[in-house]
């Protein structure tokens, strides 16, 4: 599979090891750029943009920042759920879920190069991804989250199960904090998504980098 300029086939493993997923509710002062920028300075290592309610000429526009600030520190850039989007503004790759569209079709518009995540719940619903071409998948929640109001959450013999059961990447989100990412330790992920444990502190910087840390003693495989 040919790689992009970042190496992210063969180097997508360790991308997933800080994925932060962005939120404008935390805002606050800040811009969600000046957010985005923290928690890379702190260690991020991949950054998913995710927007519910701009419309898509402001989508596109912060689409294009974004994908000019994570190649500045070399970190890959996704976009959650619109493909069309994701190909317009060459990001890096898509974040796609189950309600989302279809893994096969992302594929056709989006090309080999690029990066296809998939969320997962089951073992079937994970394996089905893989097959279809996924390079990676996103496992929760994990633990109770408030935000995603509509994510069940998945147990930890599930999660482990879909590690065992598949040869790509999973990362687990929902509801990780610094003080519970402990107990996903041996589950088999290669690493964490999140939003609140990075966006919603005061102090991106600092958090990004302790997460990182903690990462790094207890879950990289």
């Amino acid at each position: 599979m040919k790689l992009d300029k970042f190496g992210l086939k063969s180097g997508l493993k360790s991308a997933l090891a800080l994925y932060a997923v962005t939120d404008r509710y935390w805002t606050g002062e800040k811009s969600l750029a000046e957010q985005v920028e923290e928690c890379l300075e702190g260690g991020a290592t991949m950054v998913q943009l995710r927007e519910k309610s701009l419309d898509y000429s402001e989508f596109k526009k912060e689409g294009e920042e974004f994908k000019k600030l994570c190649s500045k520190y070399k970190v890959p850039f996704l976009i959650n759920d619109n493909v069309l989007l994701a190909k317009e503004v060459d990001a890096d790759g898509v974040h796609i879920g189950q309600s989302d569209m279809e893994l096969i079709e992302a594929r056709k518009i989006l090309g080999r190069e690029k990066i296809i995540g998939v969320s997962a719940q089951t073992v079937e619903q994970a394996l089905l991804a893989e097959k279809n071409g996924a390079d990676y998948l996103g496992v929760g929640a994990v633990f109770h989250t408030d935000t995603k109001n509509d994510a069940d959450d998945v147990p930890y013999e599930t999660l482990k199960a879909i590690c065992t059961s598949v040869k790509i990447p999973v990362v687990a989100i929902g509801g990780i904090t610094l003080e519970n990412m402990v107990q996903l330790k041996d589950s088999g992920i290669c690493g964490i998504a999140v939003v609140s444990a990075i966006f919603g502190k005061k102090d991106i910087r600092l958090a990004s980098s302790q997460l990182m840390q903690k990462v790094r003693e207890c879950l990289l495989c």
